[in-house]
C-alpha cells in the first residue's frame, strides 16, 4: 500500500459515515415534523367516531398507517446506525494509520533531507549513524520483539539518544512486531517522550505558585533570550541547554528557583538568571 493509500481510504470510509449521519438527521427531522400532525389527525378522528361510527374504519386505517410508518422508520434507523458504527470504525482505523505515517517514515523508506537553516529545533541535527543504531539492535535482542515492550523500548531509546530519532524508530519497527503508527501513538500519548533533540543539560525552572508570583515567567524569558532559544523551541541552537518549566522543585522559600544538573539556584532575578548557568558553562569550557 502506498504512502497516500491510507489517506484516500480515510476519505472513502468517511463518505458512508456522512451519509448515515445525514439519513438519521433527516429521519429525525421528518419524525419531529410529522408526529404532532399524525397525533392531531388521530385525535380528530376519535372525536368524530363518537358521533359517526362509520368513521371507525378510517380511524383504524389511519392508526395502522402511522404505526407501520413509525416501525419502518425505526427499523431503517437501526440498520443505518449499525452501518454508521462499522463505517466509523473503518474511518478511525484508516485515519490512525494515516496519522501514523505522517509522523513516522514508512518501513524501508529513506529519511527526507533537512535543508540547512530550515526549522528551529531540527536545524543541524546529526542523525544517528549505522554504528549508533547498534544500540537498538542490542536493545531488541535483550528486551524482545513483542508489542507489550513498546514503552520500555521507547524509554531506553530516549535515555540513550535523549530523544526519539526517526532513524532509531525506523530500525526498531523493522526489528519488532510494533508498527511505526503504534510507536507514534504511544510516544504522542506520553509527555515524557521527545521527538526532537534535547540539550546536554536540562534547566528546570519552577513555575509553582510561589515562584510564579516572585517572577518565574520573567526569569524563564530571560533564560531563553540569554541562550538564544528560538520561538516555539525549548533547546538552544548548540543543543547545550533545554529549558523546561516544572510545577514545583520543593524550594518555595528560594522562589523563584531553578535546578540544573542537581545544582539549585534561588532568589533569581532576570539579571541573575544567566549567571545561574555559569558553573555549567565553565565546566564545559574546561
Amino acid at each position: 500500500m502506498t504512502a497516500r493509500a491510507p489517506t484516500w481510504w480515510t476519505w472513502i470510509a468517511g463518505v458512508p459515515v456522512v451519509a448515515c449521519v445525514v439519513i438519521l438527521l433527516a429521519d429525525y427531522a421528518v419524525a419531529t415534523w410529522r408526529a404532532p400532525r399524525d397525533d392531531a389527525t388521530v385525535k380528530n378522528l376519535q372525536q368524530q367516531v363518537k358521533s359517526d361510527a362509520a368513521l371507525a374504519a378510517k380511524l383504524a386505517a389511519e392508526q395502522k398507517r402511522i404505526t407501520s410508518a413509525r416501525r419502518e422508520r425505526k427499523s431503517r434507523d437501526n440498520a443505518v446506525a449499525w452501518i454508521l458504527i462499522g463505517a466509523a470504525g473503518m474511518f478511525l482505523a484508516f485515519a490512525k494509520r494515516a496519522v501514523g505515517q505522517a509522523h513516522w517514515p514508512a518501513r524501508g523508506s529513506q529519511p527526507r533531507p533537512v535543508s540547512p537553516g530550515v526549522g528551529t529545533r531540527h536545524a543541524r541535527v546529526r542523525a544517528p549513524r549505522d554504528e549508533d543504531l547498534r544500540f537498538v539492535d542490542d536493545l531488541v535482542a535483550s528486551q524482545g520483539r513483542s508489542k507489550e515492550n513498546a514503552i520500555t523500548l521507547l524509554q531506553a531509546i530516549q535515555k540513550h539518544y535523549r530523544y526519539l530519532p526517526d532513524e532509531a524508530i525506523r530500525r526498531l519497527s523493522e526489528l519488532t512486531e510494533i508498527t511505526p503508527a503504534q510507536f507514534a501513538g504511544t510516544s504522542s500519548f506520553y509527555a515524557q517522550f521527545r521527538r526532537t533533540p534535547a540539550g546536554k543539560h536540562t534547566v528546570r525552572v519552577c513555575h509553582g505558585t510561589a515562584c510564579h508570583v516572585a517572577g518565574a515567567r520573567q526569569v524563564t524569558e530571560e533564560l531563553r533570550r540569554y541562550l538564544a532559544i528560538p520561538d516555539g523551541a525549548d533547546t538552544d541552537p548548540s543543543r547545550m541547554f533545554t529549558v523546561d518549566e516544572v510545577a514545583c522543585l520543593g524550594c518555595c522559600s528560594l522562589a523563584p528557583v531553578l535546578m540544573v544538573d542537581g545544582h539549585t539556584a534561588g532568589r533569581l532575578t532576570p539579571a541573575s538568571a544567566g549567571a545561574a548557568l555559569a558553573h555549567v558553562e565553565e565546566t564545559e569550557m574546561a
